[in-house]
């Protein structure tokens, strides 16, 4: 599921627009993923933020993606990098079952008392 996004016009900061469970694909990179985790912008150090091939904006979200078919690799991605799956399909990941409970109509299901947001709050 999605959620709004919030007006960008005027300098305002993006809202979050992708749910934990959303099924994602990177634009550039076209990898699929599933979404466990946000931050409203980016939290990663300058090391971590200037060693990336691209520098997306900082102020906006940045997700955290368990990446399909990597043999167990996550990443962190600026919103503006992400769209939604076209395939919808399940995601092959050995840790999906520590975040979902199932897979139902193109997203995962949050198992009942993980943390539902952002990891730096």
């Amino acid at each position: 599921m999605l959620f709004g996004i919030t007006d960008c016009e005027g300098g305002a900061q993006p809202g979050v627009y992708y749910s934990i469970g959303s099924i994602v694909q990177h634009k550039l990179y076209g990898y699929r993923g599933v979404i466990v985790a946000f931050d409203p912008h980016c939290v990663a150090g300058d090391k971590w933020y200037f060693s990336n091939k691209t520098q997306p904006a900082r102020e906006q979200p940045w997700y955290h993606v368990l990446v399909h078919d990597s043999g167990g690799l996550s990443t962190y991605v600026a919103q503006s990098n992400l769209q939604e799956d076209p395939s919808q399909a399940p995601v092959d990941h050995p840790r999906i079952s520590s975040y979902f409970t199932e897979f139902i109509d193109g997203s995962y299901v949050l198992k009942e008392g993980n943390a539902s947001g952002g990891c730096s709050m």
